[in-house]
């Protein structure tokens, strides 16, 4: 048998056998992704839906280095996530370094310029055929762009999927911050790049795979949401009516 075969084999016995290791790891990066996209992507969606319909001086200098944060580095994230949390950091007395919410800090940061980026194009767009309506029955700025975020909801969808996707992936931001810590801060990608350099491949090979398998099954739900609006559009009926 070859030994991608071998890989293969041990690799689905973990999963297969539910391996705690691997178990404690998958939930402990699902539990920092999450709470890092729930932060980020609401203070980015603010910040986004302010800036599709403000218009002040310097609008398009706060727009460049937006655009320009979607392009930094996480680990220039990471290091400066450290700086501050560090001992002799503003933040060192909150003792953060190396846990779950340096973790969640520095992903965070890096998930909000992209929700923020996204957010502002979908509000900008809708806004051209539905600002002045809601102008002149007098919202402000940032209600306006909430509204109209409220408004485009399921295309908000695959704003919050890009975040997530952007979290889950990170590996530089929260090896510096976390310390790739086993049983306390080591998540898949982090340990994905761990146990590769060290030649445990199986497992590597598994964490890979439910990497992968969460991100397919996101996609199929935000799919299937935007299929389930576009039939009750069609029948002429608000899609999820009463819950939405």
């Amino acid at each position: 048998m070859s030994t991608t075969a071998e890989v293969a084999s041990t690799a689905w016995s973990l999963l297969s056998g539910t391996d705690p290791q691997l178990m404690a790891i998958v939930g402990r990066s699902l539990a920092v992704s999450t709470t890092s996209t729930a932060l980020g992507a609401f203070a980015g969606a603010l910040l986004g839906a302010w800036l599709a319909v403000a218009r002040f001086h310097g609008r398009g200098g706060v727009l460049a280095v937006l655009h320009t944060l979607l392009a930094v580095p996480s680990v220039v994230v990471g290091l400066l996530v450290y700086l501050l949390l560090s001992r002799s950091g503003p933040l060192g007395s909150l003792g953060w370094l190396f846990s779950f919410p340096a973790m969640v800090m520095a992903q965070t940061l890096l998930v909000l310029p992209v929700a923020a980026a996204l957010t502002r194009q979908v509000v900008e767009d809708v806004d051209q055929s539905h600002g002045e309506q809601l102008s002149s029955l007098g919202a402000g700025p940032l209600l306006r762009g909430m509204l109209l975020v409220w408004d485009e909801r399921y295309a908000m969808l695959t704003v919050l999927l890009a975040c997530f996707g952007r979290a889950i992936s990170e590996v530089g931001a929260v090896m510096i911050v976390g310390g790739n810590i086993d049983g306390f801060t080591r998540v898949m990608t982090t340990a994905i790049a761990l146990e590769t350099s060290k030649g445990d491949l199986p497992l590597a090979v598994a964490l890979g795979l439910v990497l992968l398998a969460i991100v397919l099954v996101l996609n199929a739900v935000v799919s299937m949401l935007r299929r389930w609006r576009l039939v009750h559009a069609q029948r002429g009926t608000p899609a999820l009516e009463g819950v939405a």
